[in-house]
């Protein structure tokens, strides 16, 4: 899976394990087992061919329906996991600690690769400019797959 599509299934995953009213009242138990929703392609594919891909109708085995009709709050999710954290984690500015609080590999070379399926074009030994991109592409791309995300956090 890519790094976005798994940041994605992350996110949308401990959203369906909550109910849709209750933000972050998710048990964590069983939440990443049934995430496995987000397309292996998103991450590779411009905005508009990534939101295609979530629609219902872009995923042979059912689940598709949880990205394509219902919005997750992905603030709310995030807000959720950052409170049961016990590291300050700063996931509204930073891409490695929203990658961190997603108990993902956030290195720079996991960076680097997430950049490349972004399509990112400046240096990626810019390591500072390029996480800035990251993060507000990360959010975008949420947002264009059915993610309710703050609209300061995509600009």
């Amino acid at each position: 899976m890519s790094v976005f599509g798994n940041i994605m299934s992350k996110i949308f995953g401990h959203a369906s394990a909550a109910p849709a009213s209750a933000g972050g009242a998710a048990p964590p138990t069983g939440a990443a087992s049934t995430s496995s929703t987000a397309p292996a392609s998103a991450g590779g594919t411009s905005l508009g061919g990534a939101s295609a891909a979530a629609a219902p109708g872009g995923q042979g085995s059912g689940g598709g329906a949880q990205t394509g009709k219902q919005e997750v709050d992905v603030a709310a999710v995030l807000n959720g996991l950052a409170a049961k954290n016990s590291q300050k984690l700063d996931w509204k500015h930073s891409i490695v600690d929203m990658m961190k609080l997603l108990d993902m590999d956030s290195s720079l070379s996991a960076r680097k690769e997430l950049a490349s399926e972004l399509h990112y074009s400046g240096d990626t030994n810019d390591s500072a400019a390029m996480n800035v991109w990251l993060h507000k592409q990360v959010m975008q791309k949420l947002a264009a797959n059915g993610g309710k995300v703050p609209e300061e956090l995509k600009h």
